[in-house]
């Protein structure tokens, strides 16, 4: 049985690729300034049984919460569908007076981990 693998895209088509927020994920302001993300996860079958054990609700889905920091936060809200990931960089390297390079590793590390939890999608 062969494995399944993501398609690669090339830098240049990452960086001008758009990212969208998922639509399921709620927001928050706290009054430090940064947004709180919550977000549904599926529970796989084994661990709902689990919890449907001991209490718990046995729906298939659980809410997450992810606290953004001040940096995380400043990424968070670029993100709006018009911008490209080149864009979010940008702005995001001028408002914190960081090297572009700098910027693009600490912004597309972000976003990657970002879409690895769903929370956002590139168009």
């Amino acid at each position: 049985m062969k494995a399944f693998k993501k398609p690669q895209i090339n830098r240049q088509d990452a960086l001008n690729s758009k990212p969208l927020k998922n639509r399921d994920v709620q927001e928050s302001l706290l009054e430090t300034g940064e947004v709180l993300l919550s977000y549904p996860v599926r529970v796989r079958p084994w661990a709902a049984s689990l919890i449907k054990r001991f209490g718990g609700s046995s729906h298939g889905t659980r809410n997450k919460k992810l606290q953004l920091d001040t940096l995380g936060t400043a990424v968070w809200k670029l993100i709006d569908g018009n911008r490209s990931v080149r864009d979010v960089i940008r702005v995001f390297s001028e408002q914190h007076q960081l090297h572009p390079r700098e910027a693009e590793v600490a912004v597309t590390q972000f976003l990657r981990e970002l879409g690895k939890r769903g929370l956002i999608g590139l168009k």
